[in-house]
């Protein structure tokens, strides 16, 4: 039951990542700090609809 999420950098906008979450396991918004290339530093990306 994997669904597909893309992730967004928080501070310029840009969604940067692809990664799969489970719908059943974690009902939340899914955040990661990862590095964004457009940003030039790691900074916190969240899950987008």
């Amino acid at each position: 039951m994997a669904e597909k999420v893309t992730l967004t950098c928080t501070e310029c906008l840009s969604r940067n990542y692809t990664t799969s979450k489970n719908k059943k396991t974690s009902t939340q918004r899914l955040e990661m700090r990862k590095f964004c290339p457009k940003c030039g530093r790691h900074t916190l990306h969240r899950e987008t609809k």
